[in-house]
């Protein structure tokens, strides 16, 4: 937007002159905004709420370590077990209520194949609640 001046300038100068009025009109509308809404959001409705004592019945779910070692042998609770006891005891806990969470720890040098099977093959039976357990490292 060029404005004709009086000055015989160069004409072919820049405008080096910022328009501060559109800048000044939405700080104004936006002071508005903010002064009508400001209202609304402290609003409160004070309620008399009734008091209840009672505590939450939560049911501990027990945990299963699973481990697999250097060698891909699987570790039940601490005690070795094969394909066919693995999978029977998978059985046996997707169906005690509620689910046992299983903890799983890999070897280091465990092929994260081995580790994926066998978490398919937990899912495949019905068990949701995985986890790994990591050693912590010491600074």
């Amino acid at each position: 937007m060029a404005f004709a001046s009086l000055d015989a300038g160069d004409d072919n100068a820049p405008l080096a002159e910022i328009n501060m009025v559109p800048l000044i009109d939405v700080m104004l509308v936006l002071l508005i905004i903010f002064i009508v809404t400001a209202p609304l959001l402290t609003h409160a409705v004070k309620l008399d709420l009734p008091h209840a004592a009672s505590s939450p019945n939560q049911t501990q779910a027990e945990h299963v370590q699973v481990a697999i070692d250097a060698h891909k042998q699987l570790f039940w609770n601490g005690e070795a077990v094969d394909d066919a006891t693995f999978a029977r005891r998978l059985d046996a806990a997707a169906a005690v209520q509620p689910q046992p969470e299983l903890h799983l720890r890999a070897d280091r040098t465990t092929p994260y194949e081995t580790v994926a099977q066998v978490m398919s093959e937990v899912a495949r039976h019905g068990l949701t609640r995985i986890g790994f357990v990591t050693d912590p490292t010491t600074p």
